[in-house]
């Protein structure tokens, strides 16, 4: 005798109040404890920047809350009269060269870190931490006498050494993690097929280094361009100062214009925010690839 199985009944699974959306956590919060805490937040970090805007844009002796009628003689002042177009150029060279130079020798020594064991490696990486801990300042004395034996004083290159060396632990550090984060396996496979060390790092491991190297170079730049107690030691020529030291010209002890000021502060401010706006895709990404061991 076959008996017939009575099929299951359909488990009924409740509806989404919302179909086709997920419920997320932060729904249940209201929007306006979000907004409003970020409001404050913007609120208070535009200020500054508006009011630096006001002072360089509106008449010396305005007393306006806003920039009209719209004067750029703050400018033209600083640019011309205070020599800013100078201090801008070096400032430029300075930047671009420690960034060159901080980027090679860290890469170099990052290699070394990352795809090489020899006896004193973790006293080196520590030795690399504890320079961080150092302030600028304590390095001026002995850099000032190095300088000085060289006949070096008084030059672009001095500034550009110290900036360098000041930078290069750090860089070391983290250009170490990314070349870790590149499988070994593909710098062997390129040397089965008959390239050199040298060779596989720069067609394999180099091209992968790229955010990672963005990353480096930025920070490298921006410190570069904003330092002022190297440049302020070392360069006593006025044709031969930087941004930061040119600003630093325009406070006296009994008076300070305040429009020259703001305006010189939106010349040094420009550059370092096209620098970011532009890499600001490969900044997070190398970030990312330093942050997450792969």
């Amino acid at each position: 005798m076959i008996t017939e199985i009575a099929p299951a009944p359909e488990r009924v699974t409740p509806r989404p109040a919302h179909p086709g959306k997920r419920r997320r956590a932060w729904d249940e919060v209201p929007r306006w404890h979000i907004y409003v805490p970020l409001s404050i937040y913007l609120l208070f970090t535009l200020i500054p920047f508006y009011w630096i805007l006001l002072f360089a844009l509106r008449p010396a002796g305005s007393t306006s809350l806003v920039p009209w009628p719209m004067t750029f003689d703050h400018f033209d002042k600083v640019w011309n009269e205070r020599a800013f177009g100078t201090y801008f150029q070096n400032s430029v060279l300075v930047g671009v060269a420690t960034l060159v130079m901080t980027t090679l020798v860290a890469l170099a020594g990052g290699y070394a870190l990352a795809r090489f064991d020899f006896r004193i490696k973790k006293a080196f990486m520590l030795a690399l931490l504890c320079t961080q801990f150092v302030p600028g300042a304590l390095l001026l004395v002995p850099l000032f006498e190095i300088f000085a034996n060289l006949r070096m004083i008084n030059s672009l290159v001095s500034v550009i050494i110290a900036e360098t060396v000041f930078q290069l632990p750090l860089s070391m550090i983290l250009i170490s993690g990314f070349i870790r984060n590149v499988p070994y396996s593909l710098e062997e496979a390129a040397w089965v097929d008959g390239c050199n060390r040298f060779t596989a790092f720069r067609i394999v491991v180099l091209p992968l280094l790229r955010p990672g190297l963005i990353a480096v170079g930025s920070f490298a730049f921006v410190h570069a361009w904003n330092h002022f107690l190297f440049a302020l030691m070392f360069l006593s020529d006025q044709g031969k100062q930087t941004i930061p030291v040119g600003l630093n010209t325009l406070m006296s002890s009994d008076s300070v214009d305040l429009g020259a000021l703001a305006a010189g502060g939106i010349i040094a401010a420009v550059p370092v925010v096209i620098v970011f706006a532009f890499i600001q895709k490969w900044l997070i990404t190398g970030f990312s690839a330093g942050a997450v061991k792969g």
